[in-house]
């Protein structure tokens, strides 16, 4: 493993505020976890009387990394592993190299299909184990699923339009928002169903939202080219993020919470800071409208797709364009990062998919299949699988290397506009036009 491939990212989680050490301060680790996806090892450590949480990022290990040359690197770069909790950090280490070699030959089954609403379905989303998962609807209503048994365990009731933009506080999984053509953003309890907030300021349709990794905020982005921050807490709002001269379509939080990007058909994307809402930098480069903008894992990069048939590649610290991924025929409806940042993937209104190495920037393999052009796609945690869903009706997963086909999820009878995998990679969730859900596992 190469020097300086041990990422040290100190997040707290129990505040908004990044923790960085400083001799200075008392710290106590009280625990090691492991994290299997990105691979990492999370710390629990006392500082000052405080809780906190911060991860080791292991995003280069391979089941071939020297783990005592790996555990001497950590030790140098972080006070809080000392020598005596050498050999617990080696079988952590060794526990996540175990895991790497598990290569998921997994063959999904039809479980469950569900008639979720009477109306259209807009979005499905799962909270982090699968368990449970949730539907928005032209109905007006969000649905709450348990995914074990297909029961119906709430319905969200109260906007008084299409409830468009839905999402669960992961990893967290107790809250749930959702954005609505009525312009509002409604914070619900998982656990009884019952509105905490309505966050209510924009004057257009809500069409994309966010919780930030801490859990503390919401972002809303909508129609009328603004994006909101809420506070979850009090249900105030922080503050308005302006800048865009078009619809914002879509908005994601890096993984430490402290930036925001937002996509908009004005054809830019802009980075903002969550507990200012300052504008740090606009991405301009695209010459048509974006379909998506997220972070890779470890915050460096950031990944634009578009109607202009390219995805862009940017450095997130400066703002600058470092590649520009060619090849398809029509507009980039979706892209992503694998969870260690290592590969992208690209989904076409051509009918096609890509993955590209983020190292190379070159191509590695092209999906070829689909009948209809596929407006979702997603890697397994593991990285060595992709989901695609598409308008020809199926859902498919393919070998992220060899871009091989290697299942096709039929039954739905009209076109597929939502799939995701849960965080083990085990379930699957689709979600179509002819209003059913269809669980995978």
């Amino acid at each position: 493993m190469r020097a300086g491939a041990v990422r040290c990212l100190a997040v707290s989680m129990a505040t908004k505020s990044v923790a960085w050490w400083s001799p200075s301060e008392k710290m106590k680790l009280k625990s090691l976890l492991l994290r299997y996806y990105p691979p990492g090892i999370m710390l629990e450590y006392e500082n000052s009387g405080e809780l906190k949480t911060k991860s080791i990022d292991l995003l280069d290990l391979d089941p071939s990394t020297d783990v005592n040359a790996l555990v001497e690197e950590i030790q140098k770069a972080e006070p809080l592993i000392t020598a005596s909790r050498s050999d617990q950090v080696k079988l952590l280490i060794q526990r996540l190299q175990n895991k790497l070699k598990q290569h998921s030959n997994h063959k999904f089954y039809l479980f469950k299909v569900l008639r979720a609403h009477i109306l259209p379905l807009t979005n499905v989303a799962l909270n982090k184990s699968g368990s449970c998962f949730i539907t928005g609807s032209y109905d007006r209503t969000c649905k709450l699923w348990d995914t074990a048994s297909g029961e119906e365990l709430h319905t969200l009731e109260g906007h008084r339009n299409v409830v468009y933009a839905i999402a669960f506080n992961n990893p967290y999984g107790d809250k749930i928002a959702t954005g609505s053509f009525d312009k509002t953003c409604k914070l619900w309890s998982v656990e009884t169903g019952k509105c905490y907030h309505t966050f209510k300021g924009h004057t257009a349709e809500i069409v994309c939202l966010s919780f930030n990794p801490q859990s503390t905020l919401v972002a809303t982005g909508s129609m009328d080219t603004t994006a909101k921050l809420w506070d979850i807490q009090n249900g105030e709002e922080l503050f308005t993020l302006t800048g865009h001269s078009a619809e914002i379509i879509s908005l994601s939080f890096n993984t430490s919470g402290n930036r925001i990007i937002t996509g908009s058909f004005d054809h830019t994307v802009i980075v903002w800071e969550a507990d200012s809402g300052r504008k740090v930098c606009t991405l301009i480069g695209h010459c048509a409208e974006i379909s998506s903008a997220l972070f890779n894992w470890d915050c460096s990069l950031i990944l634009t797709g578009s109607m202009d048939k390219t995805c862009m590649l940017w450095d997130a610290t400066n703002g600058r364009c470092v590649a520009t991924l060619t090849g398809h025929d029509d507009e980039i409806l979706d892209s992503c990062f694998d969870y260690t940042g290592k590969l992208i993937a690209t989904a076409s209104a051509d009918g096609t998919a890509r993955v590209f190495s983020v190292a190379t920037r070159k191509c590695i393999t092209k999906l070829e299949g689909h009948e209809g052009e596929i407006s979702k796609i997603s890697f397994n945690p593991q990285g060595s699988r992709l989901l695609t869903g598409s308008s020809d009706k199926t859902a498919r997963i393919w070998d992220a290397q060899t871009g091989q086909c290697l299942q096709v999820l039929e039954g739905h009878t009209d076109e597929i506009f939502s799939c995701a995998f849960n965080y083990k990679g085990d379930i699957i969730i689709t979600g179509s036009k002819d209003n059913t859900c269809r669980i995978w596992r």
